[in-house]
């Protein structure tokens, strides 16, 4: 849908950016939908992971603390390429360049948008009340690697990386119960390998219009027209990155994984008890107020009725 609605809209340079937007749309829409009648949600996009922060600061913080490690991720796979091969770099600068290497830029986020919509929204969050943390994330971890294994190019390396790479965007979402942080893990990811470095990406190379690198590797180095993807450091790296991020979100999951204390019993008001207190304690005592008496006359014209009076027969 999202294909068929893109090239009916904008021309073909502008179709991928204009796909994945429609993807990102189509997703929000279809989940939400499911959230609001299946599961009574009031806010179905918030609750997809896409929550407001408190300030802008802390969604900057947890954006980029993603895309710094999956900057850091890329570069440690590239340093072997460089040192143990090399890595042919060729640059082209101008202003049309310039301009499309921003809108693959946005193409880069609004594709990692629908990814993390997709396998770490709805479905991860129902699989997690349906079956518990750990087998929600592996069970979205290997639906993730399957799926990439089919593109072309793919082999067990890139298998591994994905899922190992599903299993790390799993733990940051569980860490902060949001999608901001595996957002800027994906995208730092992706965009590093493409746009700063010139990669192919999932077998594609003709991401960046400015840089475009030649690696010259080993296979288990490079993954050679696959990627990094393909590539047995790769998956050292997102193993080597999971203990880093548990640890780097040690206070975000502090804030957002804190159990919400529900009071029980009867709601009693503290303050209210004690201003009572303090008013029964300091108030005067008050007089003690006797209850009436009535007391007939001593003296009666009328003489008092006998008892045999009462019993005889009346007129």
């Amino acid at each position: 849908m999202a294909a068929h609605a893109a090239s009916g809209l904008v021309s073909d340079d502008w179709t991928p950016f204009a796909e994945q937007a429609m993807l990102v749309f189509l997703l929000l829409l279809g989940y939400a939908s499911f959230g609001f009648v299946l599961d009574g949600q009031l806010r179905p996009i918030s609750a997809q992971g896409l929550r407001l922060r408190s300030s802008f600061s802390e969604w900057l913080s947890e954006t980029g603390l993603g895309v710094a490690m999956g900057w850091a991720i890329a570069v440690f796979c590239v340093l072997p390429i460089v040192i143990l091969g090399g890595l042919a770099v060729h640059v082209s600068f101008n202003a049309g360049s310039l301009g499309w290497l921003a809108v693959d830029a946005g193409f880069f986020l609004l594709g990692t948008l629908a990814l993390e919509i997709a396998f770490r929204g709805y479905p991860f969050q129902c699989a997690i009340l349906a079956i518990g943390e750990l087998p929600a994330s592996l069970m979205m971890a290997v639906l993730y690697g399957i799926l990439y294994a089919w593109l072309p190019g793919a082999g067990r390396a890139s298998m591994a990386v994905n899922v190992a790479f599903g299993l790390l965007l799993s733990l940051a979402y569980l860490r902060t119960r949001a999608l901001w942080l595996p957002w800027g893990l994906h995208f730092g990811w992706l965009a590093s390998r493409a746009l700063l470095f010139g990669l192919p990406v999932n077998g594609i190379s003709s991401h960046s219009p400015v840089i475009q690198g030649e690696p010259m590797a080993p296979l288990w180095l490079t993954g050679r027209g696959f990627g990094l993807d393909g590539s047995w450091v790769a998956f050292a790296a997102m193993l080597l990155a999971m203990p880093l991020l548990y640890r780097a979100t040690r206070d975000m999951s502090f804030r957002y994984n804190a159990p919400v204390l529900v009071p029980g019993g009867i709601a009693v008001d503290l303050d209210e008890a004690a201003r009572r207190q303090h008013e029964a304690a300091t108030r005067p005592d008050a007089p003690e107020v006797k209850p009436l008496v009535q007391i007939l006359p001593a003296s009666s014209t009328a003489p008092l009725p006998l008892a045999s009076d009462l019993d005889g027969p009346r007129d």
